[in-house]
């Protein structure tokens, strides 16, 4: 019964647009304050000591490490490479933003900041071309998402925390979904284009020239990446390496960052980490209070009594997507990783490639209402409401959805990696 009160408390605060965060702390102290069972103290506690964590020091470094590239002019040398690898086919605009969101993903971590670097020069650009503004934001939206499954990833990093899992298996088995997710998004632009007339760029940089400007610009990743692959670097450590080495490339190759760009990049990394931290932490606590309510182990009974493991997947898939209408990918991961993964982990499920559908399921939820950040951060940008996205939403995260269930039930398109670099 109290279980109820906290979920009925939670969503009605939701409902009535209190921030995430805090309609998780008020829901949890809310429901104490009734039932009497916990001290509130509690609260506090959980949420400073999940905090306490030296791989979460991560999410700052690879939020101002994109802040760093984004401001740096390292998303316009990754447009225009991407512009001349595939500009000239048909709705080649929108493959180039798909393209360079894939780019990017490998230095954000983050789906809204993908949105925002690559959305700023892709939507008017598209629009100047006669793409439809409903096609132009809601492809930059569902495109951005990317930012969270190619590595690396804040939601890779916090499923990590939660889990105890690998960060760094996280990372590798992130990387095929990633491209087949870019992929799958650059098909149905060609059909959607195809129909709707949307014709190729037929000015596109040459490709030599994109490449050799643009090397400067993909060695971040690499070096991110490859000192952790290469034990070099923890994920932390590569986060913070990549700031630096961000700054440098920044300075010294793009010769576009000033100080203020700088000052810019900080103050947005802050602005965003305060407000991640804090949900984090009351996240932490909400989590926790479910556990010592025993209802991790209720669902997992119920479900438990399911003898197919397929039907288990697909329910989970379903709830995930469902979660991810209404609550942020970062806190539904704290909230359900200690109930779903015990339950799928009878099933003989490997805990990173759950990670990896997790994240894969929530990360639609970026591109729905009545959450959608990137939704609502790409019909900012481009000035058009939802309702005109939705014609062409509905068929990229069908997309989507197909390359989540491949993912889900071919266990070797995230784990395959991952076994080769064991």
């Amino acid at each position: 019964m109290i279980i109820l009160v906290l979920f009925l408390i939670l969503f009605s605060l939701i409902g009535i647009s209190v921030p995430i965060g805090i309609s998780l702390g008020l829901a949890t102290t809310l429901t104490m304050l009734i039932s009497k069972d916990v001290s509130l103290n509690f609260i506090a506690q959980n949420a400073f000591t999940s905090l306490d964590s030296f791989p979460l020091m991560a999410i700052p470094f690879f939020m101002l490490a994109g802040n760093i590239m984004s401001y740096g002019g390292v998303s316009k040398k990754l447009l225009n490479l991407a512009d001349a690898l595939v500009g000239k086919i048909i709705g080649g605009l929108a493959m180039v933003t798909t393209v360079t969101c894939m780019f990017f993903a490998a230095i954000s971590g983050s789906g809204p900041a993908t949105v925002s670097a690559i959305g700023s020069f892709m939507i008017p650009a598209m629009n100047e071309k006669g793409y439809a503004p409903g096609f132009s934001t809601a492809i930059t939206s569902v495109a951005g998402a990317i930012g969270v499954i190619i590595p690396p990833s804040i939601p890779f990093v916090i499923y990590g925390v939660t889990s105890g899992v690998s960060i760094g298996e996280m990372f590798i088995a992130g990387v095929i979904p990633g491209i087949l997710i870019g992929i799958a998004l650059m098909a149905t632009s060609y059909f959607i284009s195809k129909k709707e007339g949307f014709s190729g760029n037929t000015e596109t940089p040459p490709l030599g020239k994109a490449f050799i400007e643009a090397i400067p610009s993909l060695t971040v990743p690499v070096v991110i990446l490859g000192g952790i692959y290469a034990g070099i670097f923890t994920p932390t450590e590569s986060a913070a390496v990549g700031c630096v080495y961000g700054i440098f490339v920044s300075i010294v190759f793009n010769k576009s960052m000033s100080l203020r760009n700088l000052y810019d990049s900080l103050k947005d990394a802050v602005l965003i980490n305060g407000a991640t931290t804090y949900m984090v932490g009351l996240s932490s606590s909400f989590a926790f209070y479910l556990t010592i309510k025993q209802v991790p182990a209720q669902i997992g009974q119920v479900l438990g009594q399911i003898s197919n493991g397929s039907l288990v997947m697909l329910l989970m898939i379903l709830i995930l997507l469902i979660v991810g209408l209404f609550i942020d990918n970062i806190s539904s991961c704290i909230i359900l990783t200690p109930i779903m993964l015990p339950i799928v982990k009878q099933f003989g499920v490997n805990p990173v490639h759950f990670g990896i559908i997790m994240t894969m399921a929530l990360a639609i939820g970026f591109s729905t209402p009545p959450y959608g950040a990137n939704l609502f951060v790409a019909s900012a940008i481009g000035r058009v409401s939802v309702e005109k996205m939705i014609k062409y939403l509905k068929w990229l995260l069908l997309a989507n959805l197909i390359v989540l269930l491949l993912v889900a039930f071919i266990p070797g398109i995230s784990m395959g990696l991952v076994n080769l670099f064991k």
